[in-house]
């Protein structure tokens, strides 16, 4: 069994737990919570009758990112081409972060399951997450 699904829209890296100094209180940004949540959305949304893996997992991520507006006419060809990677925020483990995290206890019982990640920042057209996980 294979689960591949996409989430378009702008990318979110995972976001450092705040600290509220008044009540000591530690959280999770409100951003970094609808990113979770809106990944696991369009999870559900492709595979409503899941069945979380129980062995070894391999996870594979791409991070598409728009080609800037800004970019010369011949660099938005390299970059299209994958000639030219973005390297721009978020950093890559925070994608890696946060998508694991929406899918822990959902796709696989545990992260710790996890023992081949394969993951990519690259340019397209349109900008989106796109997940592979499966057992293997």
């Amino acid at each position: 069994m294979i689960y591949e699904f996409e989430v378009p829209g702008k990318i979110i890296g995972k976001g450092r737990p705040r600290l509220n100094s008044y009540t000591g209180a530690v959280y999770t940004p409100t951003r970094t919570k609808d990113y979770e949540t809106l990944v696991e959305q369009y999870f559900l949304l492709k595979y409503p009758r899941f069945k979380p893996f129980e062995g070894r997992v391999h996870v594979e991520i791409e991070a598409n990112f728009e080609v800037p507006k800004s970019a010369k006419k011949a660099d938005k060809e390299l970059m299209l081409e994958n000639k030219i990677n973005p390297t721009k925020k978020p950093d890559i483990d925070n994608i890696v972060k946060i998508v694991l995290d929406a899918m822990n206890g959902i796709a696989f019982k545990d992260d710790t399951q996890i023992t081949k990640l394969q993951v990519e920042k690259i340019y397209s057209e349109n900008e989106c997450v796109k997940v592979r996980i499966s057992e293997y």
